[in-house]
């Protein structure tokens, strides 16, 4: 985390080459330097907010934030119309959590630790919270390869919003699940008492801050893309499922790959599912009922970004089915993130 703070010295910087007409590629590269640090700021207030609001009330606050920052780039996104890196932003989350965060955080944690354990009940909870999250994504896509052309304008959109109904109703039951209901399976032995570091007035004064500027990087970064991807001949679809995600998400990732080397492999995996969870059935439904305000946005993934879905969730669940980790494990889920993330490179 303190190496991240370093680069909050590219949000001047960023705003300066915005005032000054940088390239589009070099405001592309300041804008989500800035974003970086801004999104760990965000991640740390909104756990001291959680000391004073109590673990329940705290509990929702990092479940909401936890994708603030990609919600906010792809709402930029949508407003300028990038509804396929948007969509490509969504999988790539997924797959980089379950994949990416999951893998680093097993290989870093194994060459430590011969082998780590974590709450298998909690873990095969989400993971099938996961899958039927998967199922929700790939049923409209499958519907739209699959009805003639002359129906399809007319009713994907609607199907998109009836689902996203039903994931955010799914959202909001989870929640009620793990917080209420059912929040023993979730305790682990690395709960413990923890005191605030900030004061609850600075820490809202600071998540406000850390929203307000992150806004503004999102909009540099945005106006970016097109111009950028046109300028190195790289794709937005590959900016969209693989460096959105990264770049939104890199605070949250480096916790999860903290807490594995300390052998706190309950938190690593949680963040790890959580955060894909929270992407699917939370971000994508509010992404989903934002977009009815500018240009209605479709839930359709292209097959590509489905089969790597799927099997990115098949693979993460396997994996994690024993309750143990090991190296080979994380080098495994890491192997098939890099096939993935060369094969959209290539497209």
């Amino acid at each position: 985390m303190k190496i991240l703070r370093f680069l909050l010295i590219f949000v001047p910087i960023s705003i300066v080459g915005e005032w000054m007409h940088f390239s589009p590629t070099l405001m592309f590269v300041l804008a989500a330097l800035a974003i970086i640090p801004l999104a760990g700021v965000m991640g740390e207030a909104t756990e001291e907010i959680s000391f004073y609001a109590g673990p329940r009330i705290g509990g929702f606050l990092n479940a909401t934030f936890g994708n603030a920052t990609e919600l906010i780039i792809a709402f930029f996104a949508i407003k300028a119309g990038l509804f396929e890196v948007v969509k490509a932003s969504i999988a790539g989350s997924v797959i980089g959590n379950i994949l990416l965060v999951l893998g680093a955080s097993m290989l870093v944690g194994g060459i430590k630790f011969k082998s780590q354990s974590f709450n298998k009940q909690s873990v095969e909870v989400s993971s099938s919270m996961l899958l039927f999250a998967v199922i929700g994504l790939t049923v409209p896509a499958i519907f739209t390869h699959t009805v003639a052309a002359d129906l399809l304008n007319t009713r994907y959109e609607g199907l998109s919003i009836i689902v996203a109904v039903i994931m955010f109703g799914i959202y909001l039951m989870s929640l009620y699940f793990s917080f209420y209901t059912h929040k023993d399976i979730y305790l682990s032995e690395s709960d413990q008492a923890v005191t605030p570091k900030w004061s609850l007035k600075k820490a809202i004064i600071v998540l406000i801050g850390a929203t307000v500027l992150i806004g503004v990087e999102s909009e540099l970064f945005v106006a970016a893309v097109e111009p950028m991807t046109k300028a190195i001949g790289l794709s937005e679809f590959f900016v969209g499922i693989i460096l959105v995600p990264i770049i939104g998400n890199a605070a949250e990732h480096s916790t999860a790959i903290a807490m594995a080397y300390k052998n706190k492999m309950d938190v690593a995996v949680e963040i790890a599912i959580g955060s894909s969870l929270q992407m699917i059935l939370f971000v994508t439904p509010v992404l989903i009922f934002v977009s009815l305000f500018f240009t209605p946005m479709s839930i359709v993934f292209n097959e590509f970004e489905l089969v790597a879905l799927v099997l990115s969730v098949l693979i993460a669940n396997r994996v994690s089915s024993d309750g143990e980790s090991n190296w080979l494990e994380g080098v495994q889920l890491l192997s098939v993130y890099l096939i993935i993330a060369v094969s959209f490179f290539i497209l």
